[in-house]
């Protein structure tokens, strides 16, 4: 779960998306221009390496966090209802039954 301000802090998929209405990385959309290669003219900081180690821990359980930048893991973020990224409150979930697996 990801807040709506921090959805522009998420990484981009280099592929084009296969649903092309509301697609962001489509030529139709202005997005793309054609024979780009985005893997070398996207920013360096939006891409995913796997190499890295800015993976944080999470700030509930204390495992580690697959986003960069992100301080709750998904599980944890879903429980509470949180976003994983700033921990902004997106759902109340009070009355919900929710397990603890």
């Amino acid at each position: 779960m990801v807040c709506t301000k921090c959805e522009k802090k998420l990484g981009r998929v280099i592929t084009p998306d296969p649903w092309k209405n509301g697609a962001r990385n489509t030529v139709e959309s202005g997005g793309r221009r054609v024979a780009e290669n985005k893997a070398l003219t996207s920013r360096a900081s939006n891409r995913f390496s796997a190499y890295t180690t800015k993976f944080s821990t999470c700030r509930i359980c204390r495992q580690k966090v697959h986003q960069p930048s992100a301080h709750y893991c998904q599980p944890c973020a879903y429980k509470k209802g949180i976003c994983a990224m700033c921990g902004v409150k997106l759902l109340d979930t009070t009355n919900y039954k929710q397990s603890s697996a």
